[in-house]
């Protein structure tokens, strides 16, 4: 699926938290980018990210949602709420000033800030965002190690492994 609208991505965090405040969105907006880029390998929404004094923002939402209030639909797919849920789960439970503390810690933000003017934003990379989140996903091992326990072979047939759960082994 291509990228959705960061604005559907906000409706549906605000829906699975209510009462979410403006801070705490854009920080997880962040978020959710970095991990869906990582784990999907394109973005979640196709907004850029800015470097603001309180960490990452989504300008273009800020400035639509100030004008017209939050938008109640939303259309995403489900690795797109796959993404929304890990992000709430990992992050979920940090306040806005907990998250913007987070941000100001990380790579893309702090590459951003350094080309920034005190009180103005400057543009969040792409592609520093996919390398912070890209280095936080394992690879998978292209083969798999057998699995080893007292009595039991990776060769074994689904009966055999049934018999040796059956002795208590």
């Amino acid at each position: 699926m291509a990228a959705v609208s960061a604005r559907d991505v906000a409706a549906v965090l605000r829906a699975r938290r209510p009462g979410l405040g403006t801070k705490k969105l854009h920080k997880l907006l962040y978020y959710c980018q970095g991990h869906h880029v990582a784990a999907v390998g394109e973005p979640l929404f196709r907004e850029p990210i800015a470097a603001w004094d309180m960490g990452p923002v989504v300008d273009a939402l800020w400035a639509a949602e100030k004008r017209s209030g939050p938008s109640s639909g939303s259309h995403l797919d489900e690795a797109a709420l796959n993404t929304v849920g890990y992000v709430l789960s990992r992050y979920g439970a940090f306040s806005g000033d907990e998250l913007e503390l987070m941000t100001h810690e990380e790579s893309p933000w702090r590459r951003a800030d350094a080309l920034r003017r005190p009180g103005r934003s400057a543009p969040i990379r792409p592609e520093w965002i996919r390398d912070q989140f890209a280095a936080e996903v394992e690879p998978w091992p292209s083969e798999l190690p057998a699995f080893e326990v007292d009595g039991v072979d990776s060769e074994d047939s689904l009966d055999d492994l049934r018999a040796w759960a059956a002795r208590g082994a």
